[in-house]
């Protein structure tokens, strides 16, 4: 039996230095904005994770 996900998406977190890549920032500008509060990190598996649905936020792409 396979188990097939149509449609599954993107990930639902980035790592900071992806969230660096995808925004054209450097990584210590995303760990600062991270610290000050303009950008919202979550703790997973105890790793800073950004939701993805904060980046659309950030790239000008409103949170679905």
């Amino acid at each position: 039996m396979q188990k097939k996900m149509p449609n599954a998406g993107g990930p639902a977190f980035y790592s900071p230095a992806e969230a660096a890549w995808l925004l054209g920032a450097d990584l210590n500008s995303i760990h600062r904005a991270i610290r000050v509060g303009a950008l919202r990190a979550v703790r997973r598996r105890s790793r800073l994770v950004i939701p993805a649905a904060e980046l659309r936020r950030a790239l000008g792409g409103g949170a679905r």
